[in-house]
């Protein structure tokens, strides 16, 4: 079958459908209350980012098409199906929040006022509150539709009041109000967004300071009756198109374009449902927003607020997560050098600590022995004890190199800030490559043995997810540490790409974008349609965060035409169609629960002989083109059975694990087995021995 057969899910509604995964969770009556408010804080979260990088890019298209600057595009209908899908979602979101949720709460005699004013015993109490932690920080301003816009920031959220002048001459006959609008900024950097009440009889109260002031709205508009408030929020664009800058005023560049972000074009303007059509019109009037910006929302918007709600039961109410674990043969062997030379060693985060990485860098820092480091930094944690260590290792006299990704998407600022200070500390910065995303999650650690004449025996850190301590909590990534003198060149190799030295690499263990993946990939899969075209078993399981790339889809379709059997573990985005003829052998699994699933497995059968791979790199185009990643093979066959068993457990998750089908539809995993296989808890128990 030609590849102009193949049918792709359009990349945005795959992605809507992951977030809409994501809200599932909140509706999940087995995880307790605060776990699923967790969930609706998620997708609220995701679907902003979402709308401030995905959808901006087509309102990009579309504007650059009107100026004649693009050609013809279906951009626009793009847009209309994410709308379509995104308004959907917002239903089943207030659905789930206000027939499940809240209910919830109320049984656990938690009382979250919605769409009423305080009780009576509640009332003075509001009142006080607002005169004084809020009001002081109000600062309405009037709406004209011919008048100087007054600037929406995103993020944000806003109330905008409609009231009319009192006057003596309301209610008598041939009366018609001329009504008045005045839009408020909510002072969420002075007042949290939800203020908890005094408890009242056994109940706990909690109220939306947007209520609180919605409650007070006679004290800011004196002279004037209050017809009706609602909620409004936008989303702009916030893509500061970064993959090009080069030179060395890349810092200075990145920090303009940062600042920029905050005035970009609208992507999104959400809205009360509520709102009546004359209300919304002015709006739209008076701010310049087209039809098609507009998402439909509920009372209360900004939802990703929801992981701030208070929680005055506590720990009863919230996911019980595992401790991470220390694992016995470190703990043995004392010195991680030590236990590194005996054998390679697999980290499992957040099952186990991610202490271990900070104990290797640490010892690294005051081993005498140790001359060099290098590493890699994607997204860097604030305050982090990692870049601690490093400056440790540069004050005790090693050489530290770093390579600093400044385009990781939000984290550019953050990012910055901890290369600057890594250099005022002694240590050598390496910055972005003009065109390319460094992604790749790799270290060195060069040391001399005491011995002279002795060769040299180097550590290397080779992991699926980023030196990050924060997201080491709530991220499931694999990490490999090992002595292997062939893979530790290989880093070195990598690491002379990223200081441009005049090389040619080619690499004895790595796989590395830009060089070697995806011609491996190519050959992997190719020697698996052998095998099946041979009567021999054909094999694959890929566990990733996106697959978008439309030249790796194809092989996948292909290797199922000649019987390869292929799963696919894929969290997020996901273009490749199940169930169709020439995918019959495929089937897609995604994995939602407590610990984000990051970490990025590639197995082969190989006829037995089992290649297996760890990797930074998800098969979208942009890993697989535009960005330096790295995929390291796993050589100890111990690790190697505990990584397989590990994708065994997933693939027999029955609780928490989803089948994609041919619509897109999230099918849970519902078996027959009465055994109930939760992968993430069955993952810490083999782990715990």
């Amino acid at each position: 079958m030609t590849s102009n057969l193949y049918r792709y899910f359009e990349r945005d509604i795959s992605w809507l459908s992951f977030n809409y995964r994501v809200l599932l969770e909140a509706e999940d009556e087995n995880l307790p209350i605060y776990e699923r408010i967790k969930f609706l804080s998620i997708y609220s979260s995701n679907l902003e980012e979402f709308y401030e990088i995905r959808v901006a890019e087509h309102r990009g298209v579309i504007m650059k098409k009107e100026f004649g600057e693009e050609p013809g595009t279906d951009a626009e209908e793009t847009l209309a199906k994410i709308t379509r899908e995104v308004n959907r979602q917002q239903k089943e979101y207030y659905r789930i929040f206000s027939n499940k949720i809240l209910p919830e709460l109320n049984k656990q005699h938690i009382h979250l006022y919605q769409d009423s004013e305080p009780f009576p015993f509640h009332e003075e109490f509001v009142r006080d509150f607002f005169n004084e932690e809020v009001f002081p920080f109000l600062s309405p301003v009037m709406i004209q539709k011919d008048d100087i816009r007054t600037f929406i920031r995103d993020r944000r959220l806003y109330l905008i009041v409609r009231m009319n002048k009192k006057s003596k001459h309301i209610g008598k006959p041939g009366y018609t109000p001329e009504y008045s609008y005045a839009l408020m900024k909510i002072p969420f950097a002075k007042v949290p967004r939800f203020i908890e009440l005094p408890e009242h009889e056994g109940v706990n109260y909690i109220m939306f300071v947007d209520d609180i002031i919605r409650a007070n709205l006679s004290a800011v508009f004196p002279g004037y009756i209050i017809d009706s408030c609602f909620s409004i929020k936008i989303s702009r664009d916030a893509d500061i198109y970064l993959e090009d800058e080069k030179g060395e005023n890349i810092i200075e560049t990145i920090r303009k374009k940062v600042k920029k972000r905050k005035i970009g074009d609208l992507s999104r303007f959400m809205y009360d449902s509520e709102m009546p059509g004359d209300f919304l019109q002015f709006i739209c009037e008076a701010f310049g927003i087209k039809k098609e910006d507009l998402v439909v929302g509920g009372r209360y918007l900004n939802l990703q607020d929801l992981s701030k709600l208070p929680n005055p039961r506590g720990k009863v109410l919230e996911q019980k997560t595992p401790a991470p674990m220390r694992v016995p043969f470190l703990e043995e062997m004392g010195s991680m050098f030590r236990a590194i030379k005996k054998k390679d060693i697999l980290l499992h985060f957040p099952y186990q600590s991610f202490d271990y990485l900070l104990r290797f860098l640490m010892e690294a820092a005051f081993d005498p022995k140790v001359t060099e480091i290098k590493i890699t930094q994607y997204r860097v944690a604030e305050n982090s004890a990692v870049i601690n260590a490093l400056i440790s290792a540069a004050q005790n006299g090693k050489k530290v190199t770093v390579f600093v990704e400044l385009k990781a998407r939000f984290d550019e600022e953050n990012n910055m800030s901890a290369a600057e200070r890594m250099k005022q500390a002694g240590i050598l910065i390496i910055y972005s490559i003009p065109g390319l995303k460094v992604h790749a999650k790799v270290a060195i650690i060069l040391r001399q043995d005491t011995q002279e004449g002795t060769k040299r025996k180097n550590f290397a850190y080779l992991s699926t997810g980023n030196f990050n301590e924060k997201t080491a909590k709530i991220y499931s990534d694999m990490a490999l540490l090992t002595s292997n003198a062939e893979m530790v060149t290989d880093i070195n190799k990598v690491f002379a790409v990223l200081e441009k030295k005049p090389l040619s690499p080619t690499f004895r263990h790595l796989l590395v974008a830009q060089f070697n993946m995806v011609d491996e990939l190519r050959r992997m899969i190719r020697q698996e349609i052998t095998h099946a075209q041979g009567g021999r078993r054909g094999r694959i399981v890929l566990k990733m965060n996106g697959l978008h790339d439309r030249a790796m889809i194809d092989e996948l379709y292909r290797a199922s035409e000649q019987g390869v059997e292929i799963d696919l573990i894929v969290r997020g985005i996901c273009c490749l169609v199940p169930n169709q003829p020439y995918s019959r052998n495929i089937r897609i699994t995604r994995i939602v629960d407590m610990f984000l699933e990051h970490a990025r497995i590639w197995y082969f059968y190989n006829n037995g002989k089992e290649d297996l791979y760890l990797t930074s790199a998800d098969w979208m185009h942009r890993n697989l083109n535009r960005r330096i990643e790295t995929a390291f093979p796993i050589l100890s066959p111990e690790i190697k059975r505990e990584i397989i068993e590990l994708l065994e457990i997933q693939l027999k998750d029955n609780v928490k694990a989803c089948f994609i089908d041919e619509n897109l539809n999230n099918n849970f995993k519902h078996d027959a087995n009465p055994e109930k296989i939760r992968s993430q808890l069955e993952i810490y128990k083999l782990l715990k021995g």
